[in-house]
């Protein structure tokens, strides 16, 4: 009787890491398609150094419901606020994301410094951020598991750990190039759990043309992007942003090297309320199960000179 006991102990063992691997699988390849929102509408979602690029007090929210039709598909919220202050840029910047019964969950500061180069809008901008992040398992997403197993106590246990992000980008009135390393903790740390589902660096370089000018005028913002993620193979991604009627419409288009596009547009209301919405098609690895998901986000500026 006692074998018997100690082998189904050993099969929910078995299961709840097995349980446990394929949610770190979904929660990596969430981390492919990042928020589109911080490719133009919101870059200092991936870059500290961006944090009061833009004038007045800007809050953003983002929101995506991933593979609608996937059970435990995975949902991403993120909340930002940042703003500039003659040379120096604050920000905090909050991002949630639940992946079947894992829940991932970080919350930074930011500082930044915005060192002018010259009289034609030429910057040089530094940003880190510092905070904390938790990842927590929901008990009740494991079926079959015994609560009182030691392993399923000890993920759950590890509480809180420091975090930090790193951003550098130099902008002018069209050139945009920009690095950083995100979870700094997760790059540098061998001893991170979280070992094959997080960011380790983003690069972008985008030149934006001005054609035409007033209500008729457009422009263009072609864009290319080099990311990498822990334990998995470096990503690109390119496209365009383009503005219509003095700024008042968008629309952009992203193709990502994992062989699926994104689509959006946008508008705004007296430069002061911004909405965005996306649209991604699946990558090529799921293709087969799901059309793809969508993405909203809304920004809200207070105090951006006319």
């Amino acid at each position: 009787m006692k074998a018997i006991t100690k082998n189904i102990k050993q099969v929910r063992r078995v299961t709840f890491l097995f349980a446990t691997g394929l949610l770190f699988f979904n929660s990596a390849k969430a981390q492919i398609l990042p928020l589109n929102a911080q490719y133009f509408q919101n870059r200092y979602l991936v870059n500290p150094s961006m944090a009061g690029i833009n004038d007045g007090f800007n809050i953003n929210g983002s929101f995506r419901k991933q593979w609608s039709n996937i059970p435990g598909a995975p949902i991403t919220q993120s909340v930002t606020m940042d703003e500039k202050l003659n040379k120096v840029g604050w920000g905090v910047n909050v991002y949630n994301e639940k992946s079947g019964g894992l829940q991932r969950t970080k919350a930074v500061g930011t500082f930044a410094y915005h060192l002018p180069l010259s009289d034609q809008e030429q910057q040089l901008n530094f940003g880190v951020s510092f905070g904390v992040s938790r990842d927590r398992l929901d008990l009740g997403s494991v079926r079959n598991s015994d609560l009182n197993d030691p392993s399923i106590a000890r993920f759950n246990d590890r509480g809180s750990y420091l975090d930090g992000d790193f951003g550098v980008s130099y902008t002018s009135k069209g050139l945009t190039v920009e690095g950083a390393i995100p979870n700094m903790r997760s790059v540098f740390r061998n001893d991170d759990l979280n070992f094959a589902d997080k960011p380790t660096f983003y690069s972008a370089i985008s030149y934006k043309f001005d054609l035409g000018t007033g209500i008729n005028g457009i422009s263009l913002e072609p864009k290319g992007v080099f990311r990498g993620i822990k334990n998995y193979k470096n990503l690109w991604d390119a496209g365009v942003n383009a503005n219509f009627a003095n700024d008042k419409l968008y629309v952009m288009a992203m193709y990502h090297n994992t062989q699926n596009a994104t689509v959006g547009f946008g508008m705004n209301y007296k430069s002061t309320l911004y909405f965005m919405a996306y649209y991604n098609t699946a990558t090529s690895a799921i293709s087969g199960y799901t059309d793809g998901d969508f993405e909203i986000n809304i920004r809200l500026n207070i105090g951006k000179k006319p």
